[in-house]
């Protein structure tokens, strides 16, 4: 089993938490959000499932445009996920800070850089637990860092919330088709 990889490169992270998804606990003074989904059963969903989130492959089924400078995440590869259409559409640029490929967790963390509309740190990640059960968690620490965001306040919040249960619903459906 290989131990998660972090990377503390922090040139331009607008936090100075990095890597605190990782284990936790998530740092004061931030909106914390953490959802959990149960996404099927088995071995061969655990491994659909990992693949799905550490390739974008997740992301990108929801709608979301990617721009990464790597296949898969890794610690120090730099990732532009934008969301919405149009003139409606906002971007942001992360950078990945941590990342486990083990035997029944995979996932990664990636915070938030210069010119993004949230400062913090979010993370993926699949767990295969003994039960056989596999399930993703979305787990997120952050605060506005445009004022779009902090004149959207709660609704931000809201929408965050409902883009997590998304990828859960998203990943379920790319891990069991």
């Amino acid at each position: 089993m290989s131990t998660p990889e972090v990377t503390r490169t922090a040139g331009s992270f607008t936090y100075p938490q990095v890597g605190a998804t990782r284990l936790g606990p998530l740092p004061e003074g931030y909106h914390h959000l953490h959802h959990r989904t149960v996404i099927g059963r088995g071995r061969a969903v655990f491994d659909a499932a990992g693949t799905a989130v550490t390739t974008w492959r997740m992301h990108r089924a929801t709608g979301a445009r990617v721009r990464a400078d790597s296949a898969w995440a890794r610690p120090g590869a730099t990732v532009e996920l934008s969301l919405g259409r149009g003139p409606v559409r906002v971007a942001g640029r992360c950078e990945v800070v941590w990342t486990a490929y083990e035997r029944n967790r995979t996932g990664f963390g990636y915070g938030t850089l210069t010119g993004h509309p949230e400062r913090g740190e979010e993370s993926f990640v699949v767990d295969l637990r003994d039960d056989g059960s596999v399930w993703f968690t979305v787990m997120a620490f952050s605060r506005h860092g445009r004022w779009y965001t902090r004149a959207g306040g709660p609704f931000v919040r809201l929408l965050q919330r409902g883009y997590a249960r998304r990828l859960g619903r998203t990943l379920r459906r790319l891990a069991t088709a």
